[in-house]
């Protein structure tokens, strides 16, 4: 089931983000995530199987330039590969899609996922050298809308 976020998931899409480091974040990334929880979130949704959170992911909005980014995508890693994030990203495709005056749809991601955007119609447009931390770089990639 995917669902709105709420205040109380905080922890447990901490701990997923704690899961998949360092494989896919860095560990300076999570105090990142907590002040994106506490200050930041539009809209987030959880994929949740039988009160456990099994992947996360969000969108922000840049309305000045008809744009909604997709942010802060994580599935725990023992599911990974089962349809998750594939899901999530569908869910918050079609919740964008409901909006009119989105003509773009972004994602910043790293060299380690970019791949997994490209299947679903995104382009890759930008990289920049260990944007994120050492070894992580960042991959900007977009679809228009």
């Amino acid at each position: 089931m995917i669902r709105n976020y709420s205040t109380e998931d905080k922890s447990k899409i901490i701990a997923l983000l704690i899961q998949n480091t360092p494989e896919y974040f860095d560990p300076a990334e999570e105090q990142d995530l907590s002040d994106y929880l506490d200050t930041k979130v539009e809209d987030y949704f959880v994929y949740e199987e039988h009160s456990k959170i099994l992947g996360a992911g969000g969108i922000n909005y840049i309305l000045g330039d008809h744009e909604a980014r997709i942010s802060w995508d994580m599935v725990a890693p023992e599911t990974q590969g089962k349809g998750i994030g594939k899901a999530l990203l569908h869910h918050r495709i079609k919740h964008i899609n409901r909006q009119p005056n989105i003509q773009l749809i972004s994602v910043r991601t790293s060299q380690l996922a970019y791949k997994f955007y490209e299947k679903f119609g995104f382009e890759l447009v930008y990289v920049e050298k260990e944007y994120w931390a050492k070894n992580f770089d960042l991959y900007q990639l977009e679809m228009i809308n």
